[in-house]
């Protein structure tokens, strides 16, 4: 392991390696990283400033569990402000820095990377001298390349406060967007500049229409590999929760697929919703059948996935929870490779390839994951039971991003996974979304975005976050609707906005009421 101390990012202050000090190649800080890297290929490389105080925990390579790892923690800043909100609302661009959380952002503070990792991005950013440009691009970049990316607090004995520093001029916030985005979110933030920061910096978005863009740029990290380990699967065990509505010919077909697995679920758990109270449950065939793992059967009257998926997690008490649809179908070995591969990659979640009957895979590789399927994901217990679904999004869509952010907050990365596949069949019946339509479908005039959207944005974007939303949802809905006129368009679009937010507030003033009923 290599300590590299640094002064504010850019003048190298000192360089150990075992305790031993080095002599680097240059004073300049990413010209000493590319030779540290290139020298000691195999070694861990830390990156710390002396400028910044703070007490080490005894042992970082627990933060490196494999070599395609790049994580720093912020003591007290950060390289980008929070204007990249007004461009990305992903769960990457806001992290909880109280937890092991998945994001790009990484800080000039405190981190780390394995050299010959690094390495794989030299000739691409080799020639940046900004630090903390150098190591934001190589994060951007790699993350979508296979490279795990996190702020962790395990690199320190006491949490650092949220970071109020932050190092990128407005330029080189153009710049960055210019490197890493599509070239259209330019000209969203010079806009958002304009209107909410009361800066119109013009020179730096031309400037930046002319920047070298690095989008979906291609890094090949193949050549890192990771060690598989030794996983036993007779001692890993898998709870199945399914809610159902409707569909006992797709939920036997489910349960079929279950069978089949070379690794048997423990415990199947089936809520079966039935609003009908006449109606007797349409599932016989979960008593007929013999089936070689135990099932617990909910018949309830109440509809919602979320209330079913909490009333299912209550009877979990496996190692690993699989998040099903009650239309999916799915190979033999689903549950044996989804283990070894939570195993390999050292996460808490997989996000299974889940394709309709005639689709394609767009993404062909191991990435960490900006959303969650409800339907189609394993979950460590431990991490899955400190989280439930939000039933203030019963009915509507959204719960699924709830859970993920939930997940995440609990330390818990979410990785997808394309070689791992389900098939999802849509079916056209059945089903709990349909069941029911919210009120404000009813209206005359109707919420835009959707309520249960609103109370997302409202409880995990920052406020530039949610300004850039708001901005990038009015320009892309734009096309897609008959109002041409600008001024008129524009007025229409902020009382529908005011309108989600006022049915958002009666969502959540209800599930108050009701949590504190449920209290008495």
């Amino acid at each position: 392991m290599i300590f590299l101390h640094h002064r504010n990012a850019k003048e190298v202050a000192s360089a150990y390696r075992n305790g031993e000090e080095l002599e680097c190649s240059s004073r300049d800080l990413s010209e000493a990283f590319w030779s540290l890297c290139n020298i000691y290929p195999e070694e861990l490389i830390i990156w710390i400033d002396d400028e910044v105080k703070v007490e080490l925990n005894d042992d970082l390579t627990e933060i490196f569990p494999h070599d395609l790892v790049m994580s720093s923690y912020s003591i007290v800043s950060q390289y980008l402000p929070e204007t990249i909100g007004y461009v990305d609302q992903l769960p990457f661009v806001n992290p909880d820095y109280d937890a092991k959380y998945p994001t790009w952002r990484m800080s000039t503070d405190l981190g780390g990377i394995k050299a010959k990792t690094a390495l794989q991005f030299q000739s691409i950013y080799g020639d940046i001298k900004n630090f903390g440009l150098l190591l934001n691009s190589m994060a951007r970049t790699g993350q979508q390349n296979s490279l795990f990316c996190y702020s962790d607090p395990s690199f320190v004995k006491t949490l650092s406060p949220v970071p109020d520093e932050f190092k990128a001029s407005t330029g080189e916030v153009f710049n960055f967007v210019a490197m890493h985005y599509k070239r259209e979110w330019l000209l969203v933030l010079l806009f958002c500049y304009w209107k909410f920061e009361k800066k119109f910096p013009v020179f730096f978005f031309l400037h930046g229409l002319g920047h070298r863009s690095f989008f979906k740029k291609i890094v090949d990290l193949s050549s890192i590999s990771l060690e598989s380990g030794e996983i036993d699967l007779n001692k890993e065990t898998v709870d199945v929760i399914i809610p159902t509505m409707g569909r006992p010919g797709h939920l036997k077909n489910v349960l079929e697929d279950l069978k089949s697995q070379d690794h048997q679920p423990s415990k199947v758990i089936i809520v079966e919703q039935e609003p009908d109270r006449n109606s007797q449950t349409q599932l016989d065939f979960l008593v007929k059948n013999g089936w070689p793992f135990e099932i617990v059967h909910h018949f309830i009257r109440r509809t919602g996935a979320c209330n079913a998926r909490n009333l299912a997690l209550q009877s979990v008490n496996a190692d690993y929870v699989f998040f099903a649809d009650d239309d999916i179908r799915f190979p033999s070995d689903l549950l044996s490779q989804s283990l070894k591969e939570l195993n390999r990659l050292k996460v808490g979640a997989l996000n299974l390839n889940c394709l309709q009957p005639s689709g394609k895979t767009i993404f062909h590789k191991i990435k960490q994951w900006g959303a969650f399927g409800s339907g189609t994901s394993i979950v460590k217990s431990e991490y899955a039971l400190k989280c439930k679904f939000a039933e203030v999004l019963e009915h509507g869509f959204g719960e699924d991003i709830d859970y993920g952010l939930k997940l995440r907050s609990q330390g818990s990365d979410i990785i997808y996974h394309p070689r791992i596949k389900i098939s999802h069949l849509k079916a056209d019946i059945g089903g709990f979304r349909g069941i029911q339509k919210p009120e404000w479908e009813k209206a005359t005039l109707k919420p835009k975005p959707s309520p249960t959207m609103m109370l997302l944005v409202k409880r995990y974007y920052s406020v530039k976050m949610m300004r850039g939303y708001k901005v990038s949802l009015f320009l892309k809905y734009y096309r897609e609707q008959p109002v041409k006129n600008p001024f008129h368009y524009f007025k229409l679009m902020q009382e529908r906005w005011n309108v989600s937010e006022e049915w958002a507030k009666k969502l959540l003033d209800r599930t108050n009421s009701n949590l504190n009923s449920s209290h008495e």
